[in-house]
């Protein structure tokens, strides 16, 4: 008598199919509506430059070359920045100057904006020892606000930077060059190295 064949359950092959391709258009879409050109190489350079410019602006001479020292390094971040995440977005095949960017952007620009008019009025009141918290503090909302349009990975670090800046409002003065470092500097490292292993350099 010849074996009974079990009968082959093509629904449940269907339902694995079905929800393999639900997966991957939801995937598809969460992609489409964030800023994913977020560059983690370029993040992780980032804090290696936040490093040197810790350590070049606690030898410092004066306020004033100090002030320079940390300009220059915002100056230089934002261009790293801006080639890298050029460099992944044609890497990737997508405009950078897409609809996700200019709301990343967006999101950005009046943070920054308000963090370079609140550093000329302390500085010259004289109180650039609150510019460490301030920047800390001004950089994760901003960060925080455009991680919105962006990977899950950078509305957590800009959380990060408020929680260190918030910090850097009840240390030391003397201690704002290392808080800093730790910020600007171990932070971008180590969610570059999050961004760059988990959403493609």
């Amino acid at each position: 008598m010849a074996a009974v064949q079990p009968i082959r359950k093509e629904p449940v092959a269907l339902h694995s199919q079905a929800m393999d391709n639900l997966e991957f258009i939801r995937s598809t879409m969460e992609r489409s509506g964030s800023f994913t050109a977020v560059p983690g190489v370029g993040g992780m350079l980032m804090g290696a430059t936040a490093l040197f410019a810790a350590f070049a602006a606690h030898l410092a001479k004066s306020p004033k070359a100090w002030l320079a020292i940390w300009a220059f390094e915002a100056t230089l971040a934002f261009a790293i920045g801006l080639a890298f995440s050029y460099r992944k977005a044609m890497r990737d095949g997508n405009p950078l100057l897409s609809r996700t960017f200019r709301r990343f952007v967006m999101a950005m620009a009046p943070s920054a904006i308000v963090a370079v008019l609140l550093t000329v009025v302390l500085f010259r009141a004289g109180l650039q020892g609150m510019l460490p918290a301030l920047w800390l503090l001004i950089y994760g909302v901003g960060v925080s606000s455009a991680g919105a349009f962006s990977v899950r990975a950078v509305p957590l670090m800009g959380v990060c930077f408020l929680i260190t800046g918030a910090v850097a409002v009840f240390v030391p003065p003397a201690w704002g060059d290392a808080i800093m470092a730790a910020g600007f500097g171990g932070l971008h490292l180590g969610f570059g190295y999050l961004i760059a292993r988990d959403f493609g350099g």
